[in-house]
């Protein structure tokens, strides 16, 4: 490629605040993987957050670029997967997509087909737009996608707070993760949190039902596993937490001791689940991590801890909980997934077509 920048490059990140500055450039958040595409002639490159290209997986992300972005450019935005039924955004689904064989991708890309939502622009021709503020990129950027057809999209942006406040209040129900506030004069700074990223925050009672140990020692705890009791009484896997300091690992691991149960004791039995549980299952190894062993020592579920969480993804947090207190007084078969607050189911063609 012979592009005014070239891969790889890093994209520029976004710290989190607790509320929504005033005086910015407001966009959806979206919950997607984020990528730098580069396009030079016949050439398409789709760049991730860790500089490794993801092309191959995203073949009719590739033939959307060919098909609607110019010839010579290089564009910010996000990959992402809808759930057409629920129409909102499905990143479980996106994060199937990435597999080694060749004929997986080809079927899942057309089973469960990506988009692309542009929100900045970085070069075009023999132009590098990085140090022009953020204002004239969004203007070239409207400009250079205004004939774009799905599934690529230019993402909504407002200047207006109380626009900005109702997005973040209905948008999450399509999906999406919050709002991203940037500066008008802001310059493209690759690899620096000069953006601010504002996400819903909330917390819930759950059951610790099981402990990895952590990669330093046997005798240290690495995560709690969360469990929450479903509709029929049945205590379902719904993430884990982690960030705890080496001390309070150790202390963790020995308090927890007189709690070890065996499988058979234990409403994640293996031998008793049906395929298809939402439960860990005994033995798995992560697709990202290969060889990583995922099993577990199982826990009487006795002991309730309070964790805070961004939102949930189907009936799972989608990112890693935080720890937050122990609860002594909750009893453990009270922590429900009634606690949760869900929001309103917002549509995702609306998202795509806000201004």
């Amino acid at each position: 490629m012979q592009l005014p920048i070239n891969p790889p490059v890093k994209p520029m990140l976004a710290k989190p605040v607790a509320e929504i500055p005033p005086g910015q450039v407001y966009e959806p958040k979206w919950d997607g993987f984020r990528s730098i595409i580069f396009r030079d002639g016949a050439e398409v490159e789709i760049g991730s957050r860790n500089e490794k290209p993801m092309t191959r997986y995203f073949p009719e992300v590739v033939e959307a670029v060919l098909a609607n972005f110019p010839e010579r450019v290089v564009i910010d935005g996000e990959v992402i997967v809808a759930d057409t039924e629920r129409n909102t955004l499905d990143f479980e689904a996106l994060q199937q997509r990435i597999h080694p064989a060749a004929s997986r991708v080809k079927l899942l890309s057309e089973q469960t087909p990506a988009s692309f939502v542009a929100f900045d622009l970085l070069a075009i021709g023999d132009e590098d737009l990085t140090e022009r503020p953020f204002a004239q990129r969004r203007a070239r950027l409207q400009d250079v996608l205004k004939n774009a057809q799905p599934p690529v999209h230019v993402t909504p942006a407002t200047d207006d707070l109380p626009t900005a406040q109702r997005w973040f209040a209905e948008f999450e129900g399509a999906g999406l993760d919050g709002l991203i506030a940037k500066a008008a004069d802001l310059t493209y700074q690759p690899d620096k949190r000069v953006m601010t990223k504002i996400k819903h925050k909330r917390t819930a009672d759950c059951v610790v039902a099981g402990y990895r140990t952590h990669k330093s020692a046997e005798d240290r705890i690495g995560s709690l596993l969360l469990g929450l009791y479903d509709e029929r009484g049945v205590l379902a896997s719904v993430g884990v937490i982690g960030a705890f300091p080496m001390a309070v690992r150790e202390e963790l691991f020995r308090e927890l001791q007189p709690l070890v149960t065996t499988f058979e004791q234990h409403p994640w039995n293996w031998a008793a689940q049906e395929q298809g549980e939402r439960t860990p299952r005994k033995n798995e190894y992560s697709r990202w991590n290969n060889g990583k062993d995922l099993s577990f020592t199982p826990l009487r579920p006795e002991r309730v801890v309070e964790v805070r969480y961004d939102y949930m993804e189907g009936v799972r947090f989608r990112h890693t909980a935080q720890f937050d207190r122990w609860r002594p007084d909750r009893d453990p078969r009270t922590c429900t997934y009634e606690q949760l607050e869900r929001p309103v189911r917002f549509n995702l063609a609306e998202v795509l077509t806000s201004r």
